[in-house]
């Protein structure tokens, strides 16, 4: 859960320098929180499918 936090908190920080009109700033944060949102994606599907098949035993 620590990597859909630190997505949270850096889609805030995107959505706050958006705000205020610090653009890149608001670019790279956003391109983190996609970035870690999307590991956090990956990692869930796969602990999903080995818990569904290979942990069932």
């Amino acid at each position: 859960m620590t990597i859909l936090k630190w997505a949270l908190l850096f889609l805030v920080i995107s959505i706050v320098a958006g705000i205020l009109g610090f653009t890149n700033i608001s670019e790279a944060s956003a391109d983190i929180a996609r970035f870690l949102f999307y590991v956090f994606v990956v990692i869930f599907l796969v602990l999903l499918i080995l818990g569904l098949t290979i942990f069932r035993a």
